[in-house]
C-alpha cells in the first residue's frame, strides 16, 4: 500500500451491522488504533466491530468502555490485560493481540477465565529499520540540524560521526539483531554481540565477533538493544554497564524500556557519562507530558514506532479477522492459551 488514510478526530469508530437477517453479531473492540485505520484494513463484516483510538489509562475506563465486548484486539503490549481486567469483563471470549508474543497479557487468568487469546503474524525488519534511523539521526546530530534549518538557526553547527570503522555492540543476535549486524557490516563497522546464551557457532555464522558484556559496553561506539522482556533481562543495563561507556559513545533501545534502567540512562545523559540515546520504548506509555526523557537535549525519541508500519498493520488486522473467523466457526487458529 502507497499510505493510509487517517479519519477525522481522535475518538470512537464504529462499523455499522452488515450481517445477515436479524443474526445476533457478537461485538468486537479494537483498542488504541491510534491512527484509526484499523476497521479500513480488514474485512470485519462477521462482527459488529468498534475502534477506539483513545488509550485507556485506567482499569475502571477499560472496563467501562469494554463490558459489553465478546472480542477484543490489542495493539503490541498498549493495554495490559491483568488477572482484574479479565475477572472484571464476564462478556469476553476471544482476546486476539498482534503479535504472537505479549507480556501484559495475562495468559493464565485469561485460561482461567475461559478467554481464548490468539496472535496475529508480524514482520521483524520494520523495528531494525526504525532502529538505523535513530543511529542515523543521533551519528549525524539531524534533530538539531534539522531544527536549526527550520528556525534560521546556524548553518552547521554539529560534527558527525563516521559509521564506517566505528564499533556496533549489539545486545542479543536474534532476528532483529541479526539484520542489525549485517546492516552494520554494510555501513563499514565491526559488529560485536553479547547475550547469555549466544554461542561463537552463532557469531562466526554472521561474521561478528563474540564479546563479553563487558568488552561490548566498554568498545562499542553504539550499543543497540535486541533483547526479549523476561527476569533475566530486566533491568540487565544498569549504571555500572553505561559507565562502561565511551563519553562519545550512544545507547540505542527499541526492543523494551525495561531492559535498561531508566534512572539509571536518565542520570548517565544528564551527567554526560554517555554522548546520547536513541529511544522508541518508555516503561509508561504514551510518555507523560513534561517526562524527562521527552525534555533532554541528547535523546532522540520516538513514539514506539518500531512496528508501525502500513505492511505490518494490514498484516495485523488482516490476521485478527482471520482469527475471529475461524474462532467464530469453532476452529481457533494461532491459539496463546
Amino acid at each position: 500500500m502507497n499510505g493510509l488514510q487517517l479519519p477525522g478526530p481522535a475518538g470512537e469508530l464504529e462499523q455499522g451491522d452488515r450481517g445477515v437477517g436479524s443474526r445476533i453479531m457478537l461485538r468486537c473492540a479494537v483498542l488504541d488504533d491510534y491512527q484509526g485505520v484499523a476497521l479500513g484494513l480488514a474485512d470485519w463484516s462477521r462482527v459488529r466491530a468498534t475502534s477506539f483510538r483513545a488509550h485507556f489509562t485506567g482499569h475502571d475506563e477499560l472496563v467501562a468502555a469494554l463490558a459489553d465486548f465478546e472480542i477484543v484486539v490489542v495493539m503490541r503490549e498498549r493495554t495490559p490485560f491483568t488477572a482484574e481486567v479479565f475477572e472484571r469483563l464476564p462478556r469476553l471470549r476471544l482476546l486476539i493481540t498482534t503479535g504472537m508474543r505479549n507480556a501484559s497479557v495475562d495468559l493464565d487468568a485469561a485460561r482461567a477465565r475461559g478467554v481464548t487469546v490468539c496472535g496475529t503474524g508480524s514482520a521483524s525488519t520494520p523495528p531494525a529499520e526504525l532502529t538505523w534511523a535513530l543511529i542515523l539521526g543521533l551519528a549525524r546530530h539531524l534533530l538539531p540540524e534539522a531544527a536549526a534549518m527550520r528556525s534560521d538557526g546556524p548553518w552547521q553547527s554539529t560534527v558527525g560521526m563516521d559509521l564506517h570503522g566505528s564499533t556496533l555492540g549489539l545486545l542479543g543476535l536474534g532476528k532483529i539483531g541479526s539484520q542489525m549486524a549485517r546492516i552494520g557490516q554494510a555501513f563499514g563497522m565491526n559488529v560485536i554481540a553479547w547475550s547469555r546464551h549466544l554461542t561463537r557457532a552463532r557469531t562466526d555464522e554472521l561474521g561478528v565477533r563474540l564479546a563479553t558484556k563487558e568488552e561490548l559496553f566498554a568498545e562499542s561506539d553504539v550499543v543497540s538493544v535486541h533483547l526479549v522482556l523476561g527476569e533475566r533481562t530486566r533491568g540487565l543495563v544498569g549504571r555500572r554497564e553505561l559507565s562502561l561507556m565511551r563519553p562519545s559513545a550512544y545507547l540505542v533501545n527499541t526492543s523494551r524500556a525495561a531492559i535498561v534502567d531508566q534512572d539509571a540512562l536518565a542520570a548517565a545523559l544528564r551527567e554526560g557519562l554517555i554522548a546520547g540515546a536513541g529511544l522508541d520504548v518508555f516503561e509508561t506509555e504514551p510518555l507523560p507530558a513534561g517526562h524527562e526523557l521527552r525534555r533532554l537535549p541528547n535523546v532522540l525519541a520516538t513514539p514506539h514506532l518500531g512496528y508501525v508500519t502500513g505492511g505490518n498493520y494490514e498484516t495485523y488486522f488482516r490476521d485478527a479477522v482471520q482469527d475471529i473467523d475461524a474462532y467464530l466457526d469453532g476452529t481457533p487458529i494461532r491459539v496463546l492459551t
